[in-house]
């Protein structure tokens, strides 16, 4: 049956006129007339009898009236939940990163991308890598960002959104950074760092190996990089930070930055999603704007010549 007869049937009954209905409906009285006759033709009998009290239900019209609402208002759920789904498609990423890329590094594009497109909305949602990265997997999130640590399975695509030096901090000091003690002296002084199977735990110790000198063993262990970049500010140690973490404490003299005794090692931060053939068209908004942004001084990005998207 055709639903815009049956919604026409409806208004018919409930006016008990093919002139009011047609009224309602901004229809011809014609038109009216011939849905009607239409429904009444596929259903092999009459639903409304002619009489001097007007128009009535046939006992088959009267039979039709209940399963027509049932039917028009399942039409109508399964519309408004298309059109849900397509906006929420359309109009909410959910991101997940680090705690310090969340508070350091997404707020100035984000507002960026906010300001050129209301009508995305965005949840940010702050966890640690292995974490963050089976929520991509399970569909809780929609990208992610992490540096990087060995290679992703083929449910994951990844792209370069920056590259972060790892520098050496220390409490405020006057004596010159160049005076801090050769590699293998430099192992036997306090260090804070985060816990060991943490991404951050990964790179420092990538950083000592690098540096041709055994990891010292942390005086601290921390879950939180702000929290250990708080604690060496207040004389408890040193500790290898990505740049981002500590660079305002760094320019308000609150820490000092020592030379590392070899080369400066380098945090690659990717940008991760789930791998689609066709992705939803906020995350394909919200992938492009950020691309750019990367490179873009106008949107909040941080400059990387260098940085290109990784193999997938």
């Amino acid at each position: 049956m055709n639903p815009r007869f049956l919604r026409t049937f409806l208004h018919v009954a409930n006016c008990r006129s093919f002139t009011r209905a047609a009224r309602e409906l901004h229809l011809a009285q014609s038109s009216v007339s011939d849905q009607m006759q239409c429904l009444e033709d596929e259903l092999g009998t009459a639903l409304f009898l002619r009489s001097r009290q007007g128009l009535q239900l046939t006992a088959a019209g009267e039979a039709l009236v209940a399963p027509a609402q049932q039917v028009l208002a399942a039409l109508d759920a399964a519309r408004d939940g298309v059109a849900l789904a397509r906006r929420s498609l359309e109009q909410h990423v959910t991101i997940g990163a680090l705690e310090t890329i969340a508070a350091e590094l997404l707020p100035s594009p984000l507002a960026s991308l906010r300001r050129e497109h209301p009508e995305l909305r965005l949840r940010v949602e702050v966890a640690g890598s292995a974490d963050l990265l089976q929520r991509l997997r399970d569909g809780r999130i929609d990208v992610a960002f992490c540096f990087r640590r060995g290679a992703l399975d083929g449910q994951l695509l990844r792209r370069v959104y920056a590259t972060e030096p790892l520098i050496l901090i220390g409490p405020p000091a006057t004596e010159d950074a160049a005076a801090l003690p050769h590699p293998g002296a430099l192992a036997t002084m306090p260090f804070v760092a985060t816990e060991s199977g943490c991404v951050y735990r990964h790179l420092f110790d990538e950083a000592w190996r690098q540096a041709g000198s055994g990891s010292p063993r942390p005086v601290a262990e921390l879950g939180s990089i702000g929290a250990i970049v708080r604690l060496v500010e207040a004389g408890s140690g040193y500790a290898l930070v990505p740049r981002l973490a500590a660079s305002r404490k760094l320019e308000s003299g609150a820490l000092t930055q020592h030379r590392w005794p070899s080369h400066q090692t380098v945090a690659t931060l990717d940008m991760i999603w789930r791998r689609r053939r066709v992705q939803p068209p906020g995350l394909a908004l919200f992938l492009a704007f950020m691309s750019d942004a990367r490179n873009s001084p106008r949107r909040g990005g941080v400059r990387l010549p260098h940085a290109a998207p990784c193999p997938s």
